[in-house]
């Protein structure tokens, strides 16, 4: 009767030491699934050496940070298990081996006996969680064995592994989604399945929907960080970068906060226009060891943001240094450009923005000019400023008039009056009901004849003035433009323009200075002619 006892409470202990022990594997699995590699290696670690198991998703949490050659001395701990073997595959693949791979998944496949469907499962896995494998045969036999799984099995993880294999086929969205739905139908608490159906949806732009199924997955399982990954993602690709911002910090209170998370947030910091933030953490990143190109590139950036030029200068140098020359967009080129402009490096921003042009294919380049022509206009660069507006109406036959008026006046202040003269010209003729291209024909003509004794400007403003009326907003303009007729008229001795004039430009302004010299100039008295030498 002891002995009957005492082996009672051996099988019970030893019943709750094996549950304890799956319990412990499924964890690790689920860390895996969730993401969290760094968690899944440290749950799975000290259990590896004795389950299968435990060492295939020990070996693929390495395969995912990247450590190659340890996940295949994993793998190879057990060369006879399918799953292992499976991961093989994996290696096989990362390492772009595509023939030995499918071989590998071929030969764990086939150690699925009589209603083992595992190792169709894994095979099937090699294949579809590689990321580069496109190939749709490779794929369909993917969708084969997980179909050969299903005949002996339900099981949630097999569905989803075969609607993540039609994701990858063209036209293949609906068989996924209903793989997905099936999983849910049947366990409301699959978050990973309602992620995927979340997915898919933001993916078809139907968000209500979307927003429906992350919400189901979160409620799942809360401590699932996937829905938030992926909505953080999917509104960082739409420009939505405050909700991304939202859900990537709540991602990372869930995630195992891995470096590309972390440079990933620092990026969205950038994107949301949190630059203090964006520079703080980029700088605590790289000082802790980080030394991607893109975090110079976001410190950078921040920086001039925050007006600090120099550092900005310096770290952007370092990008630019060290990014893979491919990988640099026209958009680089622009913000490189406006750092070097920054500095007051006018050359070597013009040579950037060059580049950058150069490399931009759109047909119409026009928001790609204007912020670099508006910012040479804010630092008073006006030569510079007028070529990049000049290269928008050049080069876009729909260029707004703003476009033509600014590159005119920003000739007309860098003193180049023929190339002023000639903008505000082609405006008058293109966009003959914008009378600001009268008034500045004007404006150029009398910077030209500045002591008003040719009266070239004469006939824009006497036009323009037409036009305006003594429109109330038109003021400062019309005095201007009343000035320069009455000092023309005035050389010319047309007494009655020269008063017409005045008055008008003392209705604007009771204290003209010109209308005062000119009054000061008739009112004094005139000089005695000198006397004829006497002969002697």
């Amino acid at each position: 009767m002891l002995y009957t006892m005492k082996r009672s409470i051996i099988v019970i202990v030893a019943m709750a030491a094996a549950t304890a022990h799956a319990q412990t594997v499924n964890d690790g699995i689920k860390m895996y699934n969730y993401a969290r590699y760094a968690s899944a290696e440290k749950i799975l670690a000290p259990l590896a050496t004795a389950n299968p198991l435990a060492n295939y998703y020990f070996g693929l949490s390495q395969l995912e940070e990247n450590n190659v050659e340890g996940a295949k001395a994993t793998f190879g701990k057990f060369p006879d298990d399918a799953a292992n073997i499976a991961g093989q595959a994996r290696v096989a693949y990362y390492q772009n081996n595509m023939a030995g791979a499918l071989q590998l998944a071929t030969n764990a496949a086939n150690k699925a006996k009589k209603k083992e469907w595992q190792p169709l499962e894994y095979a099937g896995d090699a294949i579809t969680y590689s990321d580069n494998v496109t190939d749709p045969a490779a794929l369909q036999q993917a969708i084969t064995w997980y179909k050969k799984a299903l005949e002996s099995t339900d099981d949630a993880n097999v569905h989803i592994g075969l609607g993540d294999a039609y994701l990858k086929l063209a036209g293949g969205g609906g068989d996924a989604m209903n793989n997905y739905e099936h999983v849910t139908e049947k366990d409301l608490k699959n978050s990973l399945a309602f992620s995927r159906i979340g997915a898919l949806w933001y993916a078809a732009r139907n968000y209500p929907s979307a927003l429906d199924n992350y919400e189901k997955a979160k409620q799942a399982d809360p401590t699932n960080p996937i829905p938030y990954r992926d909505l953080a993602n999917a509104y960082e690709r739409v420009g939505k970068y405050d909700q991304s911002l939202q859900n990537m910090q709540q991602y990372l209170q869930l995630s195992d906060k891995s470096v590309d998370d972390q440079v990933q947030y620092v990026e969205i910091l950038y994107l949301s226009k949190h630059d203090s933030a964006a520079a703080k953490s980029a700088d605590s990143l790289i000082n802790s060891g980080v030394r991607k190109p893109g975090l110079y590139g976001i410190l950078g950036y921040s920086q001039f943001n925050i007006q600090d030029t120099a550092n900005a200068l310096k770290n952007a140098r370092v990008y630019f240094n060290t990014q893979d020359s491919k990988k640099i967009t026209y958009s680089d080129y622009v913000m490189y450009g406006k750092i070097f402009s920054s500095n007051s490096m006018a050359d070597s921003a013009d040579y950037y923005y060059g580049k950058a042009a150069a490399m931009d294919t759109a047909k119409d380049k026009s928001d790609l000019y204007r912020p670099i022509a508006e910012g040479f206009k804010a630092q008073k660069n006006y030569p510079k400023a007028a070529t990049w507006y000049n290269r928008i109406i050049t080069e876009n036959p729909g260029a707004q008039p703003s476009d033509y008026f600014w590159a005119g006046a920003m000739y007309y202040y860098a003193k180049d009056y023929p190339n002023g003269a000639s903008i505000f010209e082609k405006m008058e003729a293109k966009y003959p009901d914008q009378p600001s291209a009268t008034y500045w024909r004007g404006r150029v003509a009398a910077a030209i004849d500045n002591e008003a004794k040719e009266g070239t400007a004469a006939p824009f403003f006497i036009k323009w003035l037409g036009i305006v009326n003594n429109a109330p907003d038109k003021k400062g303009d019309i005095k201007i433009a009343e000035e320069y007729l009455l000092l023309y008229s005035f050389n010319k001795k047309d007494k009655e323009n020269e008063e017409k004039y005045k008055k008008a430009i003392l209705e604007i302004d009771r204290d003209d200075n010109m209308v005062k010299q000119i009054n000061a100039v008739e009112a004094a008295p005139a000089k005695p002619a000198k006397a004829a030498p006497k002969k002697k």
